[in-house]
């Protein structure tokens, strides 16, 4: 049974009241308080400390303080007055005395809830102001790189229209030009007829000299192309990471020599192996197709499709953390970014993106997403996926 404390003290004035209830050689961390507006608790083992006070206080604005051997309460009065007593009257009835405790233990409780659901309520406000801000930061990029564009774009018309005009002044002068010099052929063609006349009149004095005239031989001329391996003219070709592709390409496709006589020839081959992967891909049998490929990747682990492939696999497994760990080793090594792997690399995107989205991390999916737009402006398909998360994570924000 506990010990009741009544050597504590106090002392008031019209606004405040101050108590000093012993700790008795307790340590302040053993130490258990407990207040509202009419009831007051120190509890610290075997000692308890009740009051039930004369007249209401202010429990927002008063305070307790634990130190020098004492807890210390500084109470702020409701209604500024002198009590005669610390203690109210009823205190010395138990009943009375149990249920201003377990109204005080309600309203506290009360009070508790209420400031859980307002520290949730602004934290879901701090987090909408995040998202917000987020896109908000967003949209000016995106207005700011689109100013950028259509500013490239003026600049460009005005050029191609100064271009314009000065073939245009060009083609007008070489027609003049060319009339010109028709004009002087056509004069110079009338002399030579007026010579032809006279010369007839007074004999043909022109033929030994056309006899020794000799005929123009016919020729070809042989014109040879630079040998490349792209489709694409050199002209707009970005040569020196296309051929660092074409290295890496030939380094990643080598057959690594392994010693393993319970292998067949076609299972140390990484290419056979994609290939069968490929097939128990569109059979549906997932889970081989990641065997295979995994055992391929042991084999050469420089072969980006490998990772993309079962990238695919994974997707359809809903093995989403894996999926994105494959979608990015694949574009680590899709490197340098050329024309002839923007195909993989979008793929790799929309793949890392769904995944993302399938996670419900909408934001690094539309980055994905936008990524893979700029490899394929003209697809369809992406821009309706990529408009649709903008709406979900537009959704979330104003729910």
């Amino acid at each position: 049974m506990p010990l009741v404390v009544k050597d504590f003290t106090w002392d008031q004035n019209d606004t405040t009241v101050f108590v000093t209830v012993p700790l008795k050689g307790v340590k302040a961390n053993k130490v258990d308080i407990f207040s509202s507006e009419e009831y007051l608790k120190v509890s610290y083992p075997p000692y308890i400390f009740e009051c039930l006070l004369e007249a209401p206080v202010d429990d927002e604005t008063s305070t307790a303080q634990v130190g020098n051997g004492a807890v210390l309460f500084k109470l702020k009065k409701k209604d500024p007055a002198q009590w005669s007593n610390l203690q109210s009257e009823q205190a010395a009835d138990k009943d009375v005395m149990r249920q201003k405790r377990q109204e005080a233990i309600e309203t506290a409780h009360t009070r508790s809830e209420e400031a859980t659901k307002k520290k949730a309520e602004q934290k879901r406000l701090d987090e909408k102001y995040t998202i917000n801000e987020i896109m908000n930061m967003e949209a000016a990029e995106r207005q700011r790189i689109e100013d950028l564009k259509e500013s490239e774009r003026k600049k460009a018309t005005e050029e191609l229209e100064k271009w314009k005009d000065e073939q245009r002044h060009l083609a007008e002068e070489e027609k003049a030009r060319l009339l010109q010099e028709r004009k002087a052929a056509e004069e110079a063609k009338r002399a030579e007829q007026k010579v032809v006349k006279r010369s007839k009149k007074k004999g043909n004095i022109f033929d030994d000299v056309a006899q020794g005239i000799s005929t123009r031989e016919s020729g070809h001329i042989e014109i040879s192309f630079t040998p490349r391996v792209f489709p694409t003219p050199i002209r707009e070709s970005q040569t020196p990471l296309e051929e660092e592709w074409l290295k890496k390409q030939a380094e990643a496709a080598r057959v690594i020599e392994i010693a393993d006589k319970d292998l067949s020839e076609e299972e140390k081959n990484p290419l056979w192996l994609r290939d069968k992967g490929n097939s128990f891909f569109q059979a549906g049998n997932y889970k081989a197709a990641v065997n295979v490929y995994s055992h391929a990747i042991r084999l050469n682990s420089k072969l980006p499709a490998l990772y993309s492939n079962r990238s695919a696999c994974h997707l359809k497994l809903r093995n989403f953390f894996k999926c994105i760990d494959d979608c990015s080793k694949a574009l680590e090594l899709l490197t340098p970014p050329v024309p002839q792997n923007a195909n993989s690399r979008c793929k790799a995107l929309v793949r890392r993106g769904t995944a993302f989205c399938e996670l419900e991390m909408y934001i690094e999916g539309l980055q994905d997403y936008e990524s893979a737009l700029k490899l394929q402006p003209n697809g369809e398909q992406l821009q309706a996926d990529a408009d649709r998360i903008r709406q979900i994570i537009q959704g979330s924000t104003e729910s």
